[in-house]
C-alpha cells in the first residue's frame, strides 16, 4: 500500500459503482454524488457490483491516481447503505484492501481469551 500523508481523508462511497468507470467518470460522481472536490486530496473508494473489485481514487500534487484491486476470493466489506460515505482511517482503509471486516476486527484480548 502507497503510505499516504498524514491527514489525508479516506472515504467509502457506498452503494455499487459502474467500474467502466475511469478517471472522469468517478470524478464526476465524487463532484455531483457526494458533493466533495476529487481534486482536494482526498481517497475515495468504490466497489463494484460483485464485491470482488474496488476503485481508488486520489489526488496528489503530482496528479490523478486510480488504483484498483481485486479480490481473487471472498467480497469486499461495504456500507449497507444506498448512498452517501463513510470516513475511514488508513488502518482501516489496509483492512478493507485485505478483504478483511475493517468495521469489527477482533481485538488480542478477544483472542486471547480463545
Amino acid at each position: 500500500m502507497i503510505g499516504l500523508p498524514t491527514g489525508t481523508r479516506v472515504w467509502v462511497v457506498a452503494g455499487i459503482t459502474d467500474m467502466h468507470c475511469g478517471f472522469q467518470g468517478l470524478s464526476a460522481k465524487v463532484q455531483t454524488a457526494l458533493d466533495e472536490n476529487p481534486f482536494g486530496g482526498n481517497v475515495f473508494i468504490f466497489r463494484g457490483r460483485r464485491g470482488d473489485l474496488v476503485k481508488l481514487l486520489w489526488a496528489t500534487d503530482d496528479g490523478l491516481w486510480l488504483l484498483a484491486r481485486r479480490l481473487e476470493r471472498g467480497r469486499f466489506i461495504w456500507p449497507q447503505a444506498d448512498s452517501g460515505k463513510i470516513f475511514l482511517s488508513s488502518a482501516q482503509l489496509s483492512m478493507l484492501l485485505e478483504g478483511i471486516d475493517w468495521r469489527q476486527p477482533p481485538r488480542t484480548a478477544a483472542l486471547s481469551m480463545l
